[in-house]
């Protein structure tokens, strides 16, 4: 009897792990399945970030991804969407704050929908603004305050991890910008399995430099063949990847490619006699008309101000490569140097070193 009872029971042990196996067997199948017909991928630990650069014409957002999991204690990121807000820059709201909100929400309001919305409160958003506001905050402290202010209170009015909106300083924009091109160009991975978009045959030794051509300042970062250098103010370390960078950066406010234009303005109609300035720089036809108190308004033409016997001007394009060539170069003080060398305006530049990738 005890034989034909624990044959009962070894019989009844197996058919319930048979049913139990079978009931995994079928629940892995319907995640599958509901995987497959909603069109979603599994679910992965994946992190969410909301970047925007408000440049001194426009600002972008960007949203990026990356897995928990870090190469070298650094992450492993890839941009999954890219939002241009429509308007100029933010610091042109200086004198209407109260339309920042809107000025932001259409591309806010696409954030809700690329990221899921279980991952809404984690994922972290960041404004950070260049040389448009630094040139404002130059202007007036409490007006770039303000507006700072007020882009603070419309992002924290959205579901996500607000973390700030800061005005970041020329080097922080350039050290941001280098890293970011030796980034997507692959230099800071040397056969890593975590980056397979990068050919092979990339030379992992080197970096490229970044010249960065903005509205209002052009960044220059590189490393440079001596660690040290003779001016520390342009100079940074990093830790990424598990090896140590250095670097020179310095950004030149002014002279991005807006503020640049404004000053060879501000400079050529000193010499011109009447209302209409005839520009080698503009081709042959062009015409506008300027406002002079539109010339004279930013920070940048403050050393060639004075009173003209006019309030606005015209410009008359006559094309000319040569002469425009000469009145930019104009511009640039090579004279003056502290250093044992300089870029220009007494700005100290070690030899260029490498490679350069440019963005305008």
């Amino acid at each position: 009897m005890e034989d034909i009872k624990d044959s009962n029971e070894n019989s009844c042990t197996r058919n319930i792990l048979v049913i139990l196996g079978f009931s995994c067997v079928i629940s892995v199948i319907v995640l599958i399945a509901v995987g497959i017909s909603q069109n979603k991928p599994l679910p992965q630990n994946v992190k969410y970030g909301i970047v925007l650069d408000a440049g001194s014409s426009h600002t972008s957002l960007y949203i990026y991804s990356w897995p928990s999991e870090k190469e070298n204690d650094t992450g492993i990121v890839q941009q999954i969407e890219e939002c241009q807000v429509a308007g100029p820059g933010i610091s042109k709201y200086a004198q209407k704050l109260q339309e920042i909100g809107d000025y932001l929400a259409e591309c806010m309001e696409k954030t809700r929908d690329v990221i899921p919305v279980s991952k809404h409160h984690e994922t972290p958003v960041y404004l950070g603004a260049t040389a448009g506001m630094r040139l404002l905050r130059m202007e007036s402290e409490q007006l770039a305050d303000r507006v700072i202010d007020a882009v603070i209170r419309t992002l924290s009015t959205y579901p996500f991890n607000f973390q700030g909106a800061t005005i970041i300083t020329g080097q922080e924009e350039g050290a941001y910008g280098w890293i970011t091109i030796n980034y997507l160009l692959g230099s800071f991975f040397q056969n890593s399995g975590w980056f397979s978009g990068i050919s092979e045959k990339m030379n992992h030794e080197k970096t490229f430099g970044a010249l960065d051509l903005g509205g209002a300042s052009t960044q220059i970062t590189f490393v440079p063949e001596n660690h040290t250098m003779e001016s520390p103010e342009n100079s940074l370390q990093f830790r990424l990847y598990g090896k140590d960078y250095y670097v020179y950066t310095h950004s030149f406010l002014c002279y991005g490619k807006d503020q640049a234009l404004w000053q060879k303005l501000a400079k050529d109609i000193q010499v011109s006699s009447d209302r209409s300035l005839r520009d080698p720089c503009f081709h042959t036809g062009y015409k506008k008309v300027v406002n002079v108190s539109d010339l004279y308004k930013t920070p940048c033409t403050k050393k060639f101000k004075r009173t003209l016997p006019f309030d606005e001007f015209q410009i008359q394009g006559t094309g000319n490569y040569e002469q425009c060539q000469q009145s930019i170069l104009e511009l640039f003080n090579t004279g003056d140097c502290p250093y044992s060398q300089c870029a220009f305006n007494g700005i100290y530049l070690p030899p260029i070193q490498g490679n350069f990738e440019v963005s305008l």
